[in-house]
């Protein structure tokens, strides 16, 4: 199993508009955190295509171990320090 990198040990607050298709950095290896860039070439992993229903800032996960991809539900704070 392909293991993503860590972007970021906390939540990234993202402004996202309702209707919009959003493609997620699965990988971690993004510079356009929290949106995929390409990186994740040749990773074994791509990135998740979402939207939201409802415009309004949402707490997108940066660990990219998240159960709730690509929302964050806490796992940053469970991480070792690996990634």
């Amino acid at each position: 199993m392909t293991v993503p990198l860590i972007a970021a040990r906390s939540p990234l607050p993202t402004a996202l508009e309702a209707g919009k298709t959003y493609h997620f950095c699965a990988c971690g290896r993004s510079k356009k955190q929290p949106f995929c860039d390409g990186s994740h070439q040749g990773s074994g992993l791509s990135p998740k295509a979402f939207s939201v229903d409802e415009s309004k800032t949402y707490y997108l996960c940066g660990c990219k171990h998240s159960s709730k991809l690509p929302f964050c539900d806490g796992t940053h704070a469970r991480l070792e320090d690996a990634g």
